[in-house]
């Protein structure tokens, strides 16, 4: 056995993601984990929406982002031979991230952060700062340009 057994990717389908994806495969192929896939549908944030006819299949919309976004991770896992549980939860992301990772006994996660810094840190915070700060299991950060998908 390898120092990781499971490692949680998060995901959130953007453009950036397939970065922290592929460190998350390649530490799992080295150390013969499962890679576990995760994105949480966060619904809060859409509750302000008017909920008219054109906004009635929100939550199914945001069903088939997070499919899209696990199957991703299946596939990049499937070129390696890496082994993918996914999930998809519904609830704030940054303490859905930490409750998984320590429920289903994750030895790392690995997650993209898109680099905002300045006041939009400070007012906004980040997913990944929340996860490093809440989660007592280790975090790698993966930081990548969310236009390109490449690293800074």
């Amino acid at each position: 056995m390898g120092l990781y057994e499971r490692i949680l990717v998060p995901t959130d389908g953007s453009a950036g993601v397939e970065r922290a994806v592929r460190h998350a495969v390649d530490l799992a192929q080295v150390h013969g984990a499962t890679v576990h896939a995760l994105y949480v549908v966060n619904v809060a944030s859409h509750a302000t929406l008017p909920m008219e006819g054109a906004f009635e299949g929100v939550t199914e919309m945001l069903l088939a982002d997070a499919e899209d976004a696990v199957r991703m991770v299946e596939a990049v896992a499937d070129d390696y031979d890496v082994p993918v549980e996914t999930a998809i939860i519904e609830g704030t992301p940054s303490k859905e991230i930490v409750r998984y990772a320590e429920r289903e006994g994750c030895d790392l996660v690995v997650m993209g952060t898109h680099g905002r810094g300045g006041i939009d840190r400070l007012l906004l915070g980040s997913v990944a700062e929340k996860v490093v700060r809440g989660s007592n299991v280790p975090v790698l950060t993966v930081r990548v340009d969310e236009k390109t998908g490449s690293a800074y």
